[in-house]
Parts: C-alpha cells; sequence; structure tokens
C-alpha cells in the first residue's frame, strides 16, 4: 500500500507505520489533558504485550503514549472559553430586570474566567465610603474588618486594576494583610468599577493560594468590569427612569413635553385632566393648540428662553381648554438635553391656579370692603352726631341719643355680616321684610323714631340664605342717604314700599326732600359694585336720580325667596 503524501499514511494504517516499513515508531509526549479523557489512549484500544489494535491488522510497539494538544490548541481554546465567558456575561446582563441579578452574572463571570475561590463587589455609598454592595465566600468578620477600605476615590478617573499575588509580600498595610490572612486568602486582585462621569465601585477577586496573574487574566478583569459598569449604571438609570415616570403618571400637576419647533411630544394622566385633550389626540400638534388667540404671542419668547439655555419660572398665565373654556395656569418651562448636553426641548409643567386666583380675588375684595365700611362707618359717625346736634336740647340728650343710634347702627350693621364671619343671619331661619328694613334704617330713625322714613306695603318672610346680601343692599342705600342723600338733611326723607309682583317681590326705595343730585352718578367705586354683586344674589336692581334724591327698584326673583 503506497502513502498518500511523503511521511503521511491513509487514517486507517496511520497507528503503525511498521506496516509500511518505516523505521520509526509513532511516539507521543505524556501530558495531563486540560479536559477528562481528551487525548488519553484506553486499555481496550490494546491486546496482550502491548499490541493496538488495527483496522488492517496488528502492530507491536515500545511504547504508546496520549497524544497532547500543542500550545496553540490551548490557546485557542482558552481564547473561546473567555469569549463564551465574556458573551454568556453580556446576553445575562441584558435580561438582567434587577441589581441582585446583574451581581450574580458578573460573579459566575468571575468565577470562570479568573478561577477565583470568592469574589465581592463593593460601591461608593452617599458619604463617599465604600461598602459591600454583593459578595459570595466572605465571612462577616472579614467584611467588617475591611469594610470603607478603597485604593480610590470617587473622583479617580484613572484608577487601574492592581493584582496582589501573594499578600504576605505585598505592600498593604498590616491590619488589612492581617484580616486578609484570616480568611485564608492569599492573592487578590482590585479592579475598578468605572462609571461614565465618577468611580462607582470595584470588585475583588480572591484565591486560597498564592498566584502569578497573567497579562491576559488583568485584561479579562477589566472586560469583566467594563461590562459590569455599564450594567450597574443601566440599572440605576432603569430605576431612576421609572421613579420619575411614576411621579410624572401620578402628579396631579400637567406635564408635557415639546421638541424646539412647540410640536408636542410627552402629555401626562395630569395634563389630560386640566386640558381635556387624551394623549394620542395633541402628541404631534402643535403647542399653540392650547394658547388663547390673544396671547399667542407668548410662546416664541418662551422657546428663545429655552434655547439660550434659560428656565421659566411661575409664569401665570392663561391657557385654553379642549372644551374652549379657559383656565388660569402657572407655568415653569426648563430645558431638556441630550446625553452631550444639547438642548432637545422643553419640559412644562403647568398647574391650575384658578381656586388660588379666585381666593386671591376674593381676599382683595374683603380687603377694599373692609376698607369700605370703615370708611363708610366714620362717615355715618359723623353723620349721625350732626343729625342728632340738631335735635338734642342738651350735652346729656347729645350723647344718648348718639350712643343709641351708634347702637342701632352695630345692630344693623352685623345684618350685613355672612353666619360663617359672625354675622347675626346665623341664628335665624327667616326675618320679616319690612322688620329688615327697619332695623337698618333704625340708626337714621327721628325722635319719633319713625319721622325720618317709612315703610309700607307686602311683608314677607325672608330666608336665612337672603339675609345678608339684602342687608347689604339696605345698608349701602342707608349709608349713601346719610352721606349724599335724604338722611344728610334734616328734612329729608326715604320712603320704602314693598309689592308682590308676578315671578317675586318688587322693593322702590324712594329719597325725597334731599340735596339735589347729579343725575348718573358715577358707579365706578368699590361701593356700586358691591351693590351690584349683592344685586345679583337677589334678582335685578335700576336706579334713578330725580332733583331731590334717587329712585331705587329692586327686584327679588320668586326662586330666591323660597326655603
Amino acid at each position: 500500500m503506497t502513502p498518500s503524501r511523503p511521511g503521511k499514511f491513509p487514517r486507517k494504517d496511520r497507528s503503525c507505520r511498521a506496516l509500511h516499513g518505516s523505521p520509526h515508531l509513532w511516539l507521543q509526549q505524556p501530558r495531563e489533558p486540560r479536559y477528562p479523557g481528551a487525548g488519553f489512549t484506553t486499555a481496550r484500544d490494546f491486546g496482550p504485550q502491548g499490541v493496538r489494535k488495527s483496522a488492517g491488522g496488528t502492530c507491536m510497539t515500545s511504547k504508546v503514549q496520549a497524544i497532547a494538544p500543542s500550545t496553540s490548541d490551548q490557546a485557542m481554546r482558552r481564547q473561546a472559553s473567555e469569549q463564551t465567558t465574556l458573551f454568556n456575561l453580556t446576553d445575562r446582563l441584558y435580561r438582567a430586570s434587577t441589581m441582585d441579578e446583574v451581581y450574580d452574572a458578573a460573579f459566575d463571570a468571575l468565577y470562570d474566567a479568573l478561577g477565583c475561590s470568592r469574589a465581592a463587589i463593593l460601591r461608593f455609598d452617599r458619604g463617599n465610603i465604600m461598602r459591600f454592595a454583593a459578595f459570595r465566600g466572605l465571612s462577616a468578620n472579614y467584611r467588617a474588618a475591611v469594610d470603607g477600605h478603597s485604593p480610590w476615590s470617587r473622583t479617580d478617573h484613572d484608577a487601574q486594576p492592581i493584582l496582589i499575588g501573594d499578600v504576605s509580600n505585598s505592600h498593604l498595610p498590616d491590619h488589612l494583610k492581617q484580616a486578609i490572612r484570616r480568611e485564608g486568602i492569599h492573592a487578590l486582585i482590585f479592579v475598578p468599577l468605572a462609571g461614565a462621569h465618577e468611580l462607582m465601585g470595584k470588585f475583588m477577586a480572591y484565591y486560597d493560594m498564592p498566584r502569578v496573574f497573567s497579562p491576559g487574566e488583568e485584561k479579562l478583569a477589566v472586560l469583566i468590569a467594563r461590562q459590569l459598569g455599564f450594567a450597574i449604571e443601566r440599572q440605576i438609570a432603569d430605576r431612576a427612569s421609572r421613579r420619575l415616570a411614576a411621579l410624572i403618571e401620578s402628579s396631579h400637576d400637567a406635564i408635557i413635553a415639546k421638541d424646539l419647533d412647540g410640536i408636542i411630544t410627552d402629555w401626562n394622566p395630569g395634563a389630560q385632566r386640566l386640558f381635556g385633550y387624551r394623549a394620542d389626540e395633541v402628541i404631534g400638534q402643535s403647542i399653540m393648540l392650547l394658547i388663547p388667540p390673544d396671547r399667542q404671542d407668548e410662546e416664541p419668547t418662551i422657546l428663545a428662553r429655552i434655547r439660550a439655555g434659560e428656565r421659566v419660572d411661575h409664569y401665570e398665565t392663561v391657557r385654553r381648554r379642549k372644551d374652549g373654556s379657559l383656565v388660569d395656569i402657572s407655568l415653569t418651562v426648563s430645558p431638556i438635553k441630550d446625553g452631550t448636553g444639547r438642548i432637545i426641548g422643553a419640559s412644562k409643567i403647568a398647574r391650575d391656579i384658578s381656586d388660588r386666583r379666585r381666593a386671591r380675588e376674593q381676599r382683595e375684595l374683603l380687603l377694599r370692603e373692609m376698607n369700605h365700611r370703615v370708611k363708610n362707618l366714620f362717615a355715618l359717625a359723623s353723620s349721625i352726631v350732626n343729625l342728632s346736634a340738631g335735635e338734642a336740647a342738651t350735652p346729656a340728650a347729645l350723647a344718648s341719643r348718639v350712643g343709641e343710634r351708634l347702637a342701632a347702627l352695630a345692630r344693623a350693621h352685623e345684618l350685613t355680616m355672612a353666619p360663617e364671619a359672625g354675622g347675626r343671619s346665623q341664628d335665624r331661619t327667616s326675618i320679616g321684610l319690612h322688620d329688615l328694613i327697619a332695623a337698618i334704617l333704625a340708626p337714621y330713625a327721628g325722635d319719633d323714631r319713625s319721622a325720618r322714613f317709612a315703610i309700607s306695603g307686602y311683608d314677607r318672610p325672608i330666608p336665612a340664605r337672603l339675609i345678608t346680601p339684602l342687608s347689604l343692599l339696605l345698608h349701602e342705600f342707608a349709608t349713601n342717604a346719610a352721606k349724599y342723600g335724604s338722611f344728610s338733611v334734616p328734612q329729608g326723607l326715604v320712603d320704602v314700599s314693598c309689592g308682590e309682583v308676578r315671578g317675586g317681590v318688587a322693593l322702590r326705595w324712594r329719597e325725597v326732600d334731599g340735596p339735589a343730585v347729579a343725575e348718573n352718578r358715577s358707579e365706578s367705586g368699590f361701593g356700586s359694585r358691591l351693590i351690584a354683586a349683592a344685586a345679583r344674589q337677589l334678582g335685578r336692581l335700576d336706579r334713578r336720580w330725580h332733583a331731590d334724591g334717587v329712585a331705587i327698584d329692586l327686584f327679588i326673583e320668586a326662586d330666591r325667596l323660597r326655603e
């Protein structure tokens, strides 16, 4: 049989070159296989006295030994194993949904790639102290002894791995050496975990025997640390994103994102509650959809400030809802930046301040009313003194009459106060219309208690909820009469007549024998606005001026008079 190539023989007969006349035996160098069974020749391959069986017969060998893989085969196998470990690590880190899963994947990779017997992952806490985040095979005493130790600070941007092949001969502080040796550790690796902007921590690999680390192991440790650092940062970012998303979703404020062209990109449930639009109705639309026509110039100004990197804080404005109604809002606008710091859009937080604005307007109204009432009371006190001075024969009589009228004025004033403000109307379920008018006019009565005013016509109970607005109206009428009208002169009179008409009750206030009053006096003062507001709670009001006084017609709607 002829070999296929010089020095080579068909696979069938390569087991024994002697069969082909070769003077050489095929010998192999003994070597321990890397994997069980690899490169071994088993006993059943041989016959008696070392005769190896062959498909073409038998041949005698002086010595048969296991086939050893070459150095290049070992390198290829090692490289394949490392690549498999890194692939599995990358895959597991990608799929990890918790930090514990990240740590477990890293530990398995450390054990497979570096052959360590124990490992730990440590991270800086808020106080910049290195703490154990996860570990395998380390005692509580050891962890307590080395807790807080780190060869680097959080701000080290060029931290390099530290490989210690023999702890006893290292430059570690003595107390650390003792703690490490007590744990049975003789070699270890410190590898920094670098984040995008700062050092996050380190991982440790521990060995029970002294060890000579190869450059390949150091490189592999760095690759694992890099993957682990990315995964930890991703978990931190994902956790922060989930918290932020939950805050945005649960916020009662409207939170809206838009690009630099004003196109809406994000819309939370709070925005839907405030403006009435669903997210699918507005995403992709211009933010101008929410801006009333008279405020369209606001948006270009806001976008210009955002492009310049400015923030707009607590800007009070008005926006339009889906149903066309307007809503008062407080607006805060901030730039949105990408990973490189480039401004790519803006986030808006809009808060409904309708209640706050109404409360502020109510407070301002009350302050103006208080100011108005205080000034009126001083004017009325002066009028009462002047009125009483002409009637009293002695100082004592003057004092008595003024005191009586001021007391009556105080009682009338209480009727104008709402129940929640402590007014007398809270103690009543109703009061007669004539009684209410008489109580308001009592401070202006003459000595015979009735000569200055007259009340006539229809009388009926007034429900408690109408006592305050009606008292307020009558009190304003009387105050104006004392300041400018019939009660400001001794001969002046006020005639009040009431009548039942279709749809309600009509009340006419007529001043006679008063000073000349210019027709259509200005109605821009606070008192006039107060009269108008109170009248709207009752029905409608009409005023006309005559040469000797004013005539006022008040119509109280029947629906308002029902209990």
